[in-house]
């Protein structure tokens, strides 16, 4: 296990301003679920995720970010994102340990966090049709906002593929 310190939500900021990507952030009450946030609607505009931490039988993790809504089929996921069996959702501590977060907390924002590329991330297609996306800044206790080209191009900074792929309904 690394004994790297998960980055700070500054230091994803300093990383972001150094690429250039603009970027808000609304601090708000910490919210573990995607109905908790529904409340946030009417003040932060834009596509929302929900991001699911997933792995097959071989240990392969995935992060899955889809807009807040969608319905995502974990029996047959694995045959679009590349998986070597049906997925099951990851344990905690290897949540902490490859992207920096915990449940309630999940942004694909962590792969700031997986220097070892442990992680594939798989971004919805129709997530990516919103001009703004909406993502934890590493905790649930506010929201950032970045174009969803952008939230690409921090994937690829990060040294990850981004891959993007219709997994959700």
């Amino acid at each position: 296990m690394s004994e790297v310190q998960p980055k700070t939500q500054d230091e994803l900021f300093q990383f972001l301003d150094s690429l250039g990507i603009e970027h808000t952030t609304k601090r708000h009450a910490p919210v573990f679920t995607v109905a908790e946030s529904v409340a946030l609607r009417d003040e932060i505009p834009g596509g929302h995720t929900k991001n699911l931490f997933v792995k097959d039988k071989k240990d392969n993790y995935f992060l899955l970010t889809v807009e807040e809504n969608a319905t995502v089929d974990l029996k047959t996921v694995h045959t679009i994102i590349g998986g070597a069996s049906k997925v099951s959702f990851g344990r905690p501590e290897k949540l902490m340990e490859y992207l920096g977060v915990v449940p309630g907390a999940v942004t694909a924002f962590g792969v700031i966090n997986d220097t070892q590329k442990q992680v594939k991330i798989i971004v919805d297609e129709a997530l990516m049709k919103e001009a703004t996306v909406n993502c934890h800044p590493l905790a649930n206790d506010a929201t950032t906002s970045i174009a969803s080209g952008d939230l690409l191009r921090f994937i690829e900074a990060t040294g990850h593929e981004p891959l993007v792929l219709k997994v959700a309904s």
